[in-house]
């Protein structure tokens, strides 16, 4: 069966694992987070499977009781260089901070990815959720939420300038005339702006694709405004059907009131599912996996939401502690979810660090029935895709070669790439040049 919308697979490259326990698998090299022989394999096997992209995440704060991945991991753009050389079709996505870099240096890092993959290139465009990162960055404190998203939103406003420096004709490189750029098409950016200052122009043309591909990751109200107004594609997280259609609802219509086209922005739920020849064999798993928890670990993860909050000083069986004297300006929408959720359901700490603490996959049990709930929630407007994390090699493996199979065979998913570009696996548009468009609308009149 034909769809007319097409399912889209990330894959997460999250080395030793974000969880407990991924890092002891015997099969994973303990050193896979900093192993770029690792992180090569992983593309090729997804990029075999007609993935959409791999995403690197990152953050800028550790504490000692950080998880593996975390604690010891590649820089994105330097990583995803590497992979760009070692593939040839799967998008290349990275997270990179909008508090503390410049637009001219992240316009410049992601425009040469773009080149050096011929359009493959991709920027999670996010505000740093831990307020710890400004002790590496020469601050006293974090900025604040509003702020945050004001600032990032000048500052791809910025970066999108800069990418468009040169018109795509502007190099004629006309040797018998000796002419190598047509100068009228190179434009400064000269902005002036509540948060920079940028004159431009960046010395590097548009890529193959236009411009990289932006994604954005907040769940607050702000983040979502974001998204809605600058994104090609979001990374969310929900924890069932029903959530998860009701952010897509919600961000389609900011989209649209905005008076974009809703369709050309990407909604992508994480993707952790428990896979096994049988439904039974994989709640067995889950049962498994759960009681091997360790509950101090679910208190660090809990504090992971508020900059790393100490939640083991209070007594878990009381119920969950007043947290209003913290500022919330880490992870604001998943903290004040947590403490709306304690609140309004009389949650004790340690029953909300099992609820929270650890991450529930609505994803669980034969191949068949994992293909089932993918396709349950891509037909009922819950995902336009999935983003799949990807640890331990049997679990990838499973997926690749047991579920992939089926949601072809559906076709939900395609059996080859149809284009070279990360624009055109994910169908979104490419950027129409601002300083062309003068010129294009009076030619057509």
């Amino acid at each position: 069966m034909t769809q007319s919308r097409q399912l889209h697979l990330g894959a997460i490259l999250e080395g030793v694992g974000t969880d407990q326990h991924a890092w002891r698998d015997p099969a994973l090299p303990s050193n896979a987070s900093i192993s770029i022989d690792w992180y090569i394999e992983q593309a090729r096997l997804a990029e075999a499977a007609k993935f959409d992209l791999v995403f690197i995440v990152d953050s800028p704060f550790i504490t000692p009781d950080t998880a593996p991945h975390f604690l010891n991991r590649l820089e994105p753009l330097t990583l995803l260089s590497a992979l760009a050389v070692a593939t040839s079709h799967i998008g290349l996505v990275g997270t990179l901070t909008t508090s503390y870099w410049e637009p001219y240096n992240v316009a410049r890092q992601f425009g040469s990815l773009d080149h050096i993959s011929k359009g493959r290139a991709g920027w999670n465009v996010v505000t740093t959720g831990l307020e710890g990162a400004a002790g590496n960055y020469g601050r006293d404190a974090h900025f604040p939420h509003a702020e945050r998203y004001a600032r990032a939103r000048e500052f791809v406003d910025v970066v999108q300038g800069l990418w468009d420096s040169y018109e795509d004709d502007a190099f004629v490189a006309d040797k018998a005339a000796g002419v190598f750029l047509e100068k009228t098409k190179q434009h400064r950016l000269d902005h002036k702006g509540q948060f920079f200052s940028v004159a431009g122009p960046l010395a590097l043309s548009r890529s193959p694709q236009g411009q990289p591909v932006i994604f954005q990751a907040g769940d607050s109200t702000q983040g979502r405004d974001l998204g809605a107004a600058i994104a090609d594609g979001t990374f969310t997280i929900a924890a069932d059907l029903a959530t998860g259609q009701a952010y897509y609802a919600d961000l389609k219509a900011r989209a649209a009131a905005l008076g974009r086209n809703p369709d050309h922005i990407k909604v992508l739920p994480g993707l952790s599912p428990i896979l096994a020849d049988s439904d039974a064999e994989a709640q067995a798993i889950v049962r498994a996996q759960h009681e091997a928890l360790d509950f101090g670990k679910l208190l660090v993860q809990l504090g992971r939401a508020f900059n790393y909050h100490d939640f083991a000083q209070y007594d878990p069986d009381a119920p969950f502690p007043d947290v209003s004297g913290l500022s919330l300006n880490s992870y604001k929408g998943h903290a004040e979810r947590i403490v709306a959720t304690a609140r309004a359901e009389g949650l004790s700490l340690r029953q909300t660090a099992w609820r929270f603490g650890q991450w529930r996959s609505p994803f669980v049990g034969s191949p068949e029935t994992v293909a089932d709930e993918i396709e349950r929630w891509f037909v009922g407007r819950a995902a336009d895709g999935f983003n799949l994390r990807v640890t331990r090699p049997g679990e990838f493996a499973l997926f690749r070669e047991r579920v992939v199979p089926i949601l072809q065979k559906r076709g939900l998913f395609r059996t080859d790439y149809a284009g070279q570009t990360l624009r055109s696996h994910l169908g979104v548009p490419v950027p129409p040049h601002r300083h062309a468009q003068p010129a294009l609308a009076e030619a057509a009149e």
